[in-house]
Parts: structure tokens; C-alpha cells; sequence
């Protein structure tokens, strides 16, 4: 049995000043509010739930920093993204994937949903184990000691009506059956739980659509929607129709699904998402990065969607920019402050986005979840003065003191207990890709 005294404590019902939480294997078995105890694990500042990085593309991480030169858009982008994509293998992979899942866990994050697309070897044949990549990455976030959604993904055309090209070939299995048949096999554990992903209209047809949307029932199914205008254009030409209308169409939109992006919508689109209980995940520092535009998240959050939040091409490793940039994208788009209160923005990042990651019982400090507790410190250069219930709007994952993860220690003031210097792993296997 563990405890850990918080000095404030992010509630369900609010900021509580000294709150003692009680942990046994890993799930709280008691809250409550109490003085600072003998032998309680001190947590300063204001203590967050842990975070859930709703989309993760982790391979992207090798491109921060090295996209920059010129101008250019999401296509001259996604160019430079294959050649990342070409160069990798489950040994390479993993190395990656821990280190950017290390960086993941140093900002607060305890479960990271990975939009799992690189299956294949360069060539597009197949690995003697199907899922060597899957298992990859699985390896790579127990070693850095959060929890993953592997949303492995379908991905069969290149784009509407053209076949798989190039590297592409890597990320195909063909048809939706052999796709089914190779995430079958892929295992559970007590950290990693499999759900379902349709990369996008672009790359499922339309008649494989209903056979996607109904595999793996009762688990979480992702889909990238509507994330460039060309996207749309090219759907309504090919189906008579926009990405949202055909996902709802062949039966793909529902409670278990998520709406990666969700940004050039009309108002029947979000409509649409909100009556099917959708929710929608916005990147926002990643829409940024690549010129995508700002979505409309507060309309889909008043149609009934939950909205939560992804860090994608990992642009920046920080939940607490993502929610910051949420509302502030909502100011930019619409000249109004307070589109989303302190309290929406903290639990789009944690209970929403968990739950979007088909574990609901986690991103809460309360009895039955798994003890995951980020503390923000308010007494740095950037927090000090700070009120509590306001703090997520001026932290960042700097000010962290420290992540707790189902009850274990993996972060402290900057240095993940078991992975040590993140940032040395980090230039090590991205100086590799690129030598």
C-alpha cells in the first residue's frame, strides 16, 4: 500500500486542499482530505489527474525541428514523413517509441492512443510475426511505464480509386479481412488494450467501410475526418458527398468512435457528430504546425461531442500547450475569450480523452481508477501568482514535479525514473534515422 499526500488536488468536484489518496496495486482505494501524513509520498502544488494523449503518431516525432525550411503545406510535409516511414524496423522502432513514449510520460501523459499504421516491412511484405511493429510499440510504452490504445489501422488505398504507392505499401494488408485477421492476434494486458482505426476516407473505400465500422465491437475505432479541405473536395467527388456524411452513411460514426481532427466542417457535418455520439480529438499544436486551420470545437462540444485531445506529429510533447491552444485557437477563430472553461480544458485532456481510449475508468483522482497523479507546481516563473483552479492555463509540462502512473513514481523534476536522459535517447535513434 502507498499514499501520496497532495498539497491541492484537481477533484471531481473541484480544487481540495490536502487530500490524501490511498493506493493498492496500482488503483486508488481511497480519497479523502486529511493533514500530511508520516510516510505519504508529498506532492506539491496542484495535482492533476494523468493525461491522455488521445492520437499519437509516435514515428513523426523524428521530424520536429526538421520541417521548417521554406514554404510548403501538409502534402510537402507528409513527403518528408515517408521518408521517416521508409527507414524504420521493429528494432528501430521500438528504440524510437520508447524514447518518444519516455518524453510522453516526463509531460504527465499515463496513456497514449497510437494511430498504428507502419505494419509492414519497407517492401510491403509482411514480418515473419504480422505484428512485430504493434508489439514494437506495446514494448516501448510498458518500458516507459504508461498504459497504450493501439489503434491499429486500415489502410488500403493511396488515395480515392488509387492503389498503395512507394512506402505506402507498408502500411496495407490488402483487404479489410486480412486486416481483421492480422489485429485478431494482437494481445491484452494489464497496459495495453487494442482498438480499431480507419486511417481516412482517402485511404478505406467506401464499400469496405460497414465490414471496418462493425470490427472489434465494443472497442474504440478512430478515424482522421475532414483534416484538409483537398480531402473533402476529392470525397464529394468520388461519393457525392463529404467524409462525415459517408462515415455516418456506412455505419462508422457511433459512441465508440473518435473523429481525428474534425476541422473543415459545415454546420449538417457537426450536427451529424454530435447526434452519433462521436467525439472529436483536436491536435492543436499539430494543426498548427502544418497549416491545417482551426476546427470548430466548441460548436461540436454544444452538438454533444466530447472533445478531446492528441498530440499527433508531436510538434510539441506538452498536454497542458494542447488544452492551452484549444481555447486559444476558439479565441483566434471566433474574438471570445472563455470558450472552454479551466474545468472543460482539464477534462478534455484527462477522464474525456481516457475515455476515448476505451479506458473509462481512468483521468480521475477518485476510489476505483488507476492512481495516475501529474503535480504542477506553483511556485515557478511561470506559475507563481497563479490561482489553483486556473493553473492548467498558465503550466507546462516544465513545471512539472512529478507523474505518477498506476501508482508508480516515473517521472521526477524533469527525469523519468526509469528510462533516464530522455533527450540523450531521443537524439540517438533520430540522429540514426537521418544519418
Amino acid at each position: 500500500m502507498l499514499r501520496y499526500w497532495c498539497e491541492r488536488a484537481w477533484l471531481p468536484d473541484g480544487v481540495t486542499d490536502g487530500v490524501l489518496v490511498t493506493v493498492e496495486a496500482g488503483t486508488i482505494t481511497e480519497v479523502r482530505r486529511a493533514p500530511a501524513e508520516p510516510g505519504a509520498i508529498r506532492l506539491p502544488g496542484v495535482v492533476l489527474p494523468g493525461f491522455a494523449d488521445a492520437h499519437s503518431h509516435a514515428f513523426h516525432r523524428a521530424l520536429r525541428g526538421r520541417t521548417h525550411h521554406g514554404r510548403g503545406t501538409f502534402w510537402t510535409w507528409r513527403e518528408a514523413m515517408y521518408r521517416v516511414a521508409e527507414r524504420l524496423d521493429p528494432d528501430s522502432y521500438h528504440r524510437l517509441a520508447r524514447a518518444v513514449y519516455g518524453e510522453l510520460a516526463l509531460a504527465g501523459v499515463s496513456c497514449v492512443g497510437e494511430f498504428h499504421y507502419l505494419h509492414h516491412a519497407a517492401d510491403g511484405r509482411p514480418y515473419a510475426e504480422a505484428n512485430a511493429m504493434g508489439e514494437a510499440l506495446r514494448q516501448a510504452a510498458a518500458d516507459a511505464g504508461i498504459r497504450l490504445t493501439l489503434l491499429d489501422t486500415c489502410y488500403l488505398t493511396g488515395a480515392i480509386g488509387e492503389p498503395l504507392a512507394g512506402v505506402q505499401r507498408r502500411f496495407g494488408d490488402g483487404d479489410v479481412a486480412a486486416w481483421h485477421a492480422r489485429v485478431s492476434a494482437l494481445p491484452e494486458d494489464a497496459s495495453t488494450r487494442v482498438g480499431a482505426a480507419v486511417h481516412s476516407v482517402r485511404a478505406v473505400p467506401a464499400g469496405a467501410l460497414p465490414e471496418l465500422g462493425a470490427a472489434l465491437p465494443g472497442r474504440p475505432l478512430h478515424v482522421h475526418v475532414s483534416e484538409q479541405p483537398a480531402e473533402n473536395e476529392a470525397c464529394r467527388a468520388a461519393y457525392g458527398r463529404g467524409p462525415v456524411a459517408l462515415l455516418a452513411d456506412t455505419g462508422v460514426l457511433s459512441p465508440r468512435t473518435t473523429a481525428v481532427h474534425a476541422t473543415h466542417l459545415d454546420a449538417r457535418d457537426i450536427a451529424t457528430l454530435g447526434a452519433s455520439g462521436s467525439a472529436v480529438c483536436c491536435c492543436p499544436t499539430t494543426e498548427a504546425d502544418l497549416a491545417d486551420g482551426i476546427g470548430p470545437m466548441r460548436e461540436l462540444a454544444e452538438a454533444g461531442c466530447a472533445v478531446v485531445l492528441g498530440s499527433d506529429q508531436h510538434a510539441v510533447a506538452d498536454p497542458l500547450a494542447e488544452l492551452r491552444a484549444l481555447e486559444y485557437g476558439e479565441r483566434l477563430r471566433t474574438g471570445q475569450r472563455g470558450r472552454f472553461g479551466p474545468g472543460e480544458l482539464v477534462a478534455a485532456a484527462t477522464s474525456d480523452g481516457h475515455a476515448a481510449l476505451g479506458w473509462p475508468e481512468a483521468g480521475r483522482i477518485a476510489t476505483g481508477a488507476p492512481c495516475d497523479l501529474v503535480a504542477v507546481r506553483d511556485d515557478t516563473p511561470a506559475t507563481a501568482g497563479a490561482l489553483p483552479a486556473q493553473l492548467p492555463l498558465a503550466a507546462s509540462a516544465a513545471d512539472l514535479a512529478t507523474v505518477v502512473v498506476g501508482g508508480r513514481v516515473v517521472a521526477r523534476d524533469g527525469v523519468h525514473t526509469m528510462l533516464g536522459d530522455v533527450g540523450a535517447l531521443l537524439a540517438e535513434e533520430i540522429g540514426r534515422l537521418w544519418a
